[in-house]
């Protein structure tokens, strides 16, 4: 059966996979179109298999609210232009979907879900995504928010998503830019923790340790009594307070007031109240080595030099 140019660019749109390889599959499938699409997806799957094993710390972080649930993605690709990529894209918010959908236990449960719109998992779909984009692709990661009202907020197209959970007598859109504000402070500083009540002891305990330390080897500090470098520990701990935890920090927009006091204060002007309850901040690729590749030996090894 003749192959038409016609044939190989409907394989082409069904797929995503280039010219060649649709041409040979219509060819190798004796014009069948099913079964080339089963023959492209029979060697996705063992290239996928191939570039499990790359490393993949690009991609993105993706925040969203999907019929009233705040969901959080991460998903990773091998290089930062696939971010780009419109599929990929498309593929990001439909893990995220899948997840509101099905409201996984964890990264396993999810894998096994049924990908929105089609019959396959998500593992499959993302197998299906190595082919058609040709680089290891991997779901890293998810998190959501089924109570109360949830902002999202995307950093440089998809470089960080942060979700900030929020409890309220308002609505959604009322709360929104509170949400946004406070959801931008956690990209940019990236507290480590939300309010000082959740600083334990063990933390505050290495903290003043530090502090005694470093004044007990300043000459001028070293002769005040113990009880006056207590009271200067106590007034520092107050600016690791400020420093590390969100509620506490100099609001980034107005730094007359902390984050805390933002909140309540547009709360008191929208007339109701806001109650910061939780948030996640995903950044692509965070604590995922990146491999550093020496260009020069990858083409001496090419050029079997």
């Amino acid at each position: 059966m003749a192959i038409t140019a016609k044939d190989v660019q409907k394989l082409r749109e069904m797929t995503g996979v280039g010219m060649m390889d649709c041409k040979k599959a219509l060819t190798e499938a004796e014009g069948n179109m099913d079964k080339a699409i089963e023959i492209l997806r029979e060697k996705g799957l063992a290239a996928s298999q191939k570039k499990a094993g790359r490393i993949a710390a690009e991609g993105m972080a993706y925040a969203a609210v999907i019929d009233g649930m705040g969901v959080v993605v991460e998903v990773n690709a091998e290089t930062d232009f696939v971010a780009k990529n419109e599929k990929f894209v498309d593929f990001v918010k439909g893990v995220a979907a899948t997840v509101a959908a099905n409201k996984p236990a964890d990264m396993d449960a999810l894998m096994e879900c049924k990908y929105v719109g089609t019959d396959l998992t998500v593992t499959q779909q993302q197998q299906e995504m190595v082919l058609v984009i040709g680089e290891n692709i991997k779901v890293r990661r998810f998190s959501f928010f089924t109570d109360g009202v949830s902002v999202p907020y995307i950093h440089a197209g998809g470089k960080i998503g942060v979700l900030v959970n929020l409890e309220t007598s308002l609505s959604a859109e009322q709360v929104e830019t509170v949400g946004k504000d406070v959801a931008m402070q956690i990209a940019a500083l990236n507290p480590r923790f939300w309010d000082k009540s959740q600083v334990t002891q063990d933390v505050l305990d290495e903290e003043k340790k530090i502090m005694m330390v470093q004044m007990s080897n300043d000459p001028k500090m070293a002769s005040k009594p113990e009880q006056v470098r207590e009271k200067i520990v106590m007034g520092k701990l107050n600016k690791f307070y400020a420093e590390n935890c969100l509620l506490q920090q100099e609001f980034v927009k107005d730094g007359s007031m902390t984050v805390e006091q933002y909140i309540a204060s547009s709360a008191k002007a929208l007339g109701g109240t806001i109650t910061f309850k939780n948030a996640v901040r995903f950044e692509k690729g965070e604590g995922i080595e990146k491999k550093q590749e020496n260009f020069a030996e990858e083409i001496a090894k090419q050029l079997g030099k």
